[in-house]
């Protein structure tokens, strides 16, 4: 593991209040875009909301969304096992100190932590690497966005086609119930599993890069034009933007199968990084995906 100037617990701490308190970039960007093509008056007086509470969030740093979410981490480079009880301090020091609602609870009796913790929790992704540095990036999840995931196991006939209907039925029955618009993330082959991890890693990647995969970048594109032609809107009340973007990833899988996940983001698609090396730490709100 890199020799870390901080703490891990403070820098965990620091990544929850940047992640709930900024909104990237690439999203308040893409936002501010909407309101200016945006010809639906509810719609237009929604995206007002949004990203006046943004600003307000911002300046305040207070959290942007009573739902601070579930906090997801990815942690890459070079680590050691310790780590993990790093981030679980620093994600309860988070909760008291910035503060976070407490969301987690027993899946049966429903008693909470209170600390955002618990029997598997936090929820952490190692991807251990050669690289000369130790990053952790945090993906708060809420719950209203969280629901609507949706996983196919489609028929390998059903094709680049049958991916499309999959996507826009999963997004289009959700409705205005994860808060649009959203950042829709997408997983295509693997396993089960892998694809639903895939597809909230798309989450991860900033909407305002192109795609590598020309065939994704298609589909991505192809997508927004479809949702935002919907008219489902922003909170599902009409209008042009349903969605500030659609973001892909896939694997290959078994020739008899073709597996579809979507993961939906809400308007607060939060995110931050934080890289650890030798010169220091660097935080950002930009991806690792």
């Amino acid at each position: 593991m890199i020799k870390l100037p901080e703490p891990v617990e403070d820098i965990v701490v620091n990544l929850l209040r940047l992640a709930n308190t900024k909104l990237p970039e690439d999203i308040g960007w893409a936002l501010e875009a909407a309101a200016g093509w945006e010809t639906n008056p509810v719609a237009y007086t929604q995206l007002g909301a949004i990203m006046d509470n943004v600003k307000k969030a911002e300046h305040m740093g207070k959290p942007m969304c009573q739902d601070t979410g579930i906090p997801v981490f990815y942690v890459r480079g070079r680590f050691d096992s310790s780590i993990a009880a790093e981030i679980s301090r620093g994600v309860e020091r988070a909760t008291a100190e910035i503060p976070l609602r407490p969301n987690t609870v027993d899946p049966l009796t429903r008693a909470n932590d209170g600390r955002n913790l618990g029997s598997g929790m936090p929820i952490i992704h190692y991807i251990p690497t050669e690289d000369d540095f130790t990053e952790i990036t945090v993906l708060p999840k809420g719950a209203g966005s969280e629901n609507m995931t949706r996983l196919g196991m489609l028929n390998p006939a059903d094709g680049v086609e049958g991916v499309r209907r999959f996507v826009m039925h999963a997004v289009l029955e959700a409705g205005g119930r994860p808060c649009p618009p959203s950042i829709v993330g997408v997983g295509i082959g693997g396993t089960s599993d892998r694809c639903v991890e895939m597809a909230k890693e798309a989450l991860l990647m900033p909407i305002d890069e192109d795609n590598p995969d020309p065939d994704l970048r298609k589909m991505e594109e192809d997508l927004f034009v479809a949702l935002n032609g919907s008219g489902l809107g922003p909170m599902g009340l009409g209008g042009a933007t349903t969605v500030l973007g659609v973001r892909i990833k896939k694997a290959f899988c078994h020739t008899a199968s073709l597996p579809v996940a979507v993961n939906i983001g809400c308007w607060a698609t939060r995110r931050a990084s934080a890289r650890i090396s030798s010169e220091g730490v660097k935080y950002s709100q930009g991806a690792i995906f």
